[in-house]
């Protein structure tokens, strides 16, 4: 049974995430809802899960997706574990399997920056500046002051938007 991502504390943690001051507030919304969204409900996947970010960590992506594929065939209807799965795709440049698992995590959470900023990096390295540019747009509405997010906007923003005059 995975963790309700709309539950009264994930939509209070993502109101405080969205309307951070600064980036201490920004970062302190961050981790709460990063720890709500990672409750699956069920200790055999907090266990898979919890094995493949360690895999990940140390840099065992095939043993990282094994663990991930298992979580995601025990729990579907749990997004960060495909999420998670996503994170191991890419990190293989396997870009088709990361998309896929990233967009079953916004199925799954619509409001999940990190899937959102995911699908911007997925289209940044395969040279769509519009999608990436989007995606990243929305990522950056949820989740204000990422660094990561802001140079990745500055640096798309006249490939994709264009020429201000």
């Amino acid at each position: 049974m995975a963790a309700q991502v709309g539950s009264d504390e994930a939509s209070d943690l993502l109101t405080d995430l969205r309307e951070a001051e600064d980036p201490v507030a920004a970062d302190r919304a961050e981790r709460a809802l990063r720890l709500e969204w990672a409750q699956s409900g069920s200790a055999s996947a907090d266990l898979l899960l919890k094995r493949g970010r360690d895999a990940l960590e140390v840099g065992q992506t095939d043993a990282a997706i094994e663990h991930l594929t298992a979580l995601t065939d025990h729990a579907p209807d749990f997004a960060e574990g495909w999420f998670a799965l996503a994170t191991a795709y890419y990190t293989e440049e396997l870009f088709g399997p990361a998309a896929r698992a990233l967009e079953r995590t916004l199925v799954l959470n619509p409001d999940h920056y990190g899937a959102l900023q995911g699908i911007g990096a997925i289209h940044d390295q395969l040279d769509r500046p519009r999608k990436a540019y989007a995606a990243y747009s929305a990522a950056a509405a949820i989740r204000p002051y990422n660094d990561e997010l802001t140079e990745a906007l500055d640096r798309l923003a006249r490939e994709a938007q264009g020429w201000q005059l």
